[in-house]
């Protein structure tokens, strides 16, 4: 049985409603919770693929505050978890402050890096899976016009916005693309109603393709592409099935491989720094029956003939957190 344990509020103490073996593993969300149908959703497959698998027990938590980071990671190690992984960047601080004071206990940061004997730090070349999906994006609009929405203003999503640019004008030099952030904190990654302002917006300026990078936000941006008619692309995890026919495709980034292949590991964890990316199918993209008939065959040859490029090392694509430009788009 999965232990839950749960945060009554920003101070309160966690409470464990269930025993865990001393050496169980454990997952600790991000805001927005464990079904956003992205992320956070994707994490949470990887964790639920190997308990199926397994028969195994883990423990989570889904924090309300980032004032409940360091406690959560402390209660968990005290307990006896092992590894313990956490999910987003947002983890990086108080994990750095924590580390060290469990030296046997191994933990796993997915989207971030830190220099600790004891932590694997995931990260994921988001960029790749961004211009392939551009490239789709742009080969399948009729108006010439594809979008991108972010959730927080940050350099990561950025890195997704300037991925798909650069996708979009290798298969389409004359597209237009248009981005938007949701905001400039971590409530962007939870505000479908903006997502859904954004992309009425974007439709009004031309936009027959949105690719949504914001989390639970995503939501309502697939929502009203659907409702609007045109179409829209998914970020994380598999999205497609939310409205079959309308979703083109997904960037799949596969935090559920991250979350799986720790647990798998368990207390022989690898630590240090792990790059997971088109080569190794960290990132790509989704076909499945939700849209098989809205990917046309040369869309998808292309988009397969550009992956094998990325993964030879004969196509670069620009990382916009390694020099913060974007040669492809004008933020």
């Amino acid at each position: 049985m999965t232990l839950m344990q749960k945060f009554l509020g920003a101070t309160a103490a966690l409470a464990l409603t269930a025993g865990a073996a001393a050496a169980d593993p454990a997952i600790l969300f991000d805001l927005g919770g464990k079904f956003d149908k992205s992320f956070n959703e994707s994490a949470y497959n990887g964790a639920q693929r190997w308990a199926d698998e397994t028969g195994g027990s883990y423990a989570e938590v889904e924090i309300q505050s980032d004032a409940q980071r360091e406690q959560a990671i402390r209660r968990f190690a005290e307990s006896g978890a092992n590894p313990i992984v956490m999910a987003g960047f947002s983890w990086a601080t108080p994990l750095a402050e924590v580390a060290s004071d469990y030296p046997d206990t191994k933990f796993t940061i997915i989207d971030m890096v830190v220099d600790a004997p004891n932590v694997r730090s995931v990260v994921f070349n988001e960029h790749e899976g961004s211009y392939l999906v551009g490239m789709m994006a742009a080969l399948s609009s009729e108006t010439g016009t594809v979008s991108f929405i972010g959730g927080m203003d940050i350099p990561l999503i950025r890195k997704f916005a300037c991925g798909y640019a650069q996708g979009a004008k290798a298969a389409n030099p004359d597209v237009t693309v248009i981005a938007n952030m949701t905001g400039t904190t971590p409530a962007a990654w939870n505000d479908p109603v903006k997502g859904s302002e954004l992309t009425l917006a974007q439709i009004s300026q031309g936009s027959d393709v949105v690719f949504a990078a914001a989390g639970g936000t995503g939501v309502g941006v697939l929502q009203t592409a659907a409702d609007e008619g045109i179409l829209s692309i998914g970020v994380d995890a598999n999205q497609n099935y939310l409205h079959p026919g309308q979703v083109l495709t997904s960037m799949l980034k596969r935090v559920d491989l991250a979350v799986y292949d720790a647990f798998t590991a368990g207390e022989a964890l690898e630590t240090g720094f792990n790059v997971m990316g088109v080569a190794n199918r960290g990132v790509g993209f989704a076909m499945d029956a939700n849209n098989e008939n809205l990917v046309d065959y040369g869309v998808l040859a292309a988009a397969y003939a550009a992956a094998d490029k990325i993964a030879a090392g004969d196509l670069e694509v620009h990382d916009y957190t390694s020099d913060e430009s974007c040669p492809a788009l004008d933020f």
